[in-house]
């Protein structure tokens, strides 16, 4: 074999500038900021209610019994292997997956309408679904609710798509703008698509109610949507995984298409394994065939195929009786514990005498709250008290300790004094 002969390095800049030296600084990425923060704050009684981690009572990321029993399960057996998966992921996990949200007996699981594919997380499922819409779908506008999660429009505008609004919440009424919402839907694009947050709205806590969804399904249907989902928290919101899927599950069971993208990284504490799957009810078998051999085109280039060991948690989990039986006890001990805290931060703010209605609190669901803080009390909590939530007000109650509450009520009656206008001698 002839070997080339090493050439000399050439030099682009005498000046020894980097090729890369006219970029300018991206802006910080703000709850990575918030994190940032808050670790380099040296004081002791310090709160971080920013991203969204469920944590224990000692602050620490939560991991389910069940996940710590079936990690040692899959560790001691000495058959598996390291194998790539398909590029569509785990078959079983897809199964299982699909039925977790549509529900064992959906007509449409039955009927071979429904293709799974496993993705790397709740976020790479949307992408991939931002992707398959730019390329096979008609209409490439995208509507978003106001306010939604902080990824959300750069998962959907990167596959190239457009952004628009809807409206949703009413910070008047710290509650949901349902005739907005109904609104702002019966104008849109014909044959536009619909992002929809499957339940425990992110950054909210304000869900429709299952009379409310009926009438948003209707209207959808009527004028021709495309309703993408975004199911992040399914079990956290009312603590039964069947119940907090009726919003999916009315429009996969009634012949129509829909997408809908799953994370476990907050029902099953798998934030680190990046786990998740993006479904697909279509309304032929036929069709259903077709888009799985595009997705796994749209798979390819982006990561190949996704990891095993998540997957292969979630389908230990979701396969076995006794362990999903433990599975979803922890998932109800989780929801009532967030609903507890909300309680007792509301308890709190009202037994000190803390101006406005705080109501909302415990009117709102999920991982979140709104609490309805302006910029300046965001930043008098983080001054004064070292405590980081988000800029828009967003907290994340599953990382509120019982014990801290009294602190963090402290906090919010001082934040909110402090603001209020000063009084003026007559």
């Amino acid at each position: 074999m002839e070997y080339l002969k090493p050439m000399e390095p050439t030099r682009i800049h005498s000046n020894g500038d980097s090729l890369f030296q006219d970029i300018t600084f991206a802006p910080d990425i703000p709850v990575y900021a918030t994190t940032a923060a808050y670790n380099n704050d040296p004081c002791p009684n310090k709160l971080h209610l920013g991203i969204g981690v469920y944590r224990t009572e000692e602050g620490k990321c939560h991991t389910l019994n069940v996940v710590k029993q079936v990690e040692q399960t899959l560790a001691n057996d000495l058959s598996a292997d390291k194998e790539y998966l398909p590029i569509t992921g785990m078959p079983e996990f897809n199964k299982l997956s699909a039925e977790l949200m549509l529900g064992s007996g959906s007509p449409a699981i039955k009927e071979s309408r429904v293709v799974t594919v496993q993705c790397v997380s709740g976020c790479l499922s949307l992408r991939v679904g931002a992707e398959f819409l730019a390329k096979h779908y008609h209409q490439h506008v995208v509507y978003l609710p106001e306010p939604t999660y902080g990824n959300h429009p750069n998962l959907i505008s990167a596959a190239g798509l457009t952004l628009k609004t809807y409206r949703y919440y009413d910070p008047k009424t710290l509650a949901l703008d349902f005739q907005g919402l109904l609104e702002d839907l019966g104008s849109a694009l014909t044959g536009a698509i619909v992002l929809f947050h499957a339940c425990g709205h992110n950054p909210t806590g304000v869900d429709p109610t299952c009379q409310q969804w009926e009438q948003i399904r209707q209207l959808v249907r009527q004028r021709g949507l495309l309703p993408f989902f975004d199911c992040a928290y399914q079990g956290l919101v009312s603590g039964n995984l069947d119940d907090d899927a009726q919003s999916i599950r009315m429009f996969g069971c009634d012949g129509g298409e829909c997408l809908v993208a799953q994370s476990y990284s907050k029902n099953m504490g798998l934030y680190g394994e990046r786990i998740g799957s993006l479904s697909i009810v279509c309304k032929t078998a036929d069709a259903a065939r077709r888009v799985e051999s595009q997705l796994k085109l749209i798979i390819r280039p982006l990561y190949s195929n996704p990891p095993i060991h998540g997957a292969a948690i979630v389908t230990a989990i979701l396969k076995d009786r006794d362990l999903y039986k433990k599975w979803t006890n922890e998932l109800k001990a989780m929801r009532d514990r967030l609903v507890q805290v909300r309680r007792q931060l509301y308890d709190s703010l009202c037994n000190k005498g803390t101006p406005g209605d705080w109501s909302h609190i415990i009117k709102q669901v999920g991982m979140y709250s709104f609490t309805g803080l302006n910029k300046y009390q965001v930043d008098f909590l983080t001054r004064e008290y070292h405590i980081y939530i988000a800029s828009d007000g967003r907290i994340n109650i599953g990382g509120l300790s019982s014990k801290a509450v009294p602190y963090f009520a402290d906090a919010i009656h001082d934040a909110v004094i402090s603001s209020l206008p000063s009084s003026t001698s007559a």
